[in-house]
C-alpha cells in the first residue's frame, strides 16, 4: 500500500471521527461548533488528494 493510500485512509478515519463527535455533542453549542470546525479542517486537508496533478 502506498503512502498516498495510507494518508487518504487516515483522513477518511478523521472525518468519520469528526462526524461521531458532531453526533455525540449535538445540543451543546460549543462542542458542536468545535466538532464541525474539525470536520471542515479535515475536508480542507483532503483537497490536495483530489486536485489534478
Amino acid at each position: 500500500m502506498s503512502d498516498h493510500h495510507i494518508n487518504l485512509i487516515g483522513w477518511i478515519l478523521f472525518i468519520v471521527s469528526a462526524i461521531g463527535f458532531i453526533i455525540a455533542s449535538w445540543g451543546h453549542f460549543w462542542a458542536t461548533f468545535g466538532s464541525v470546525f474539525f470536520l471542515v479542517a479535515c475536508l480542507v486537508f483532503l483537497i490536495p488528494f483530489f486536485r489534478p496533478r
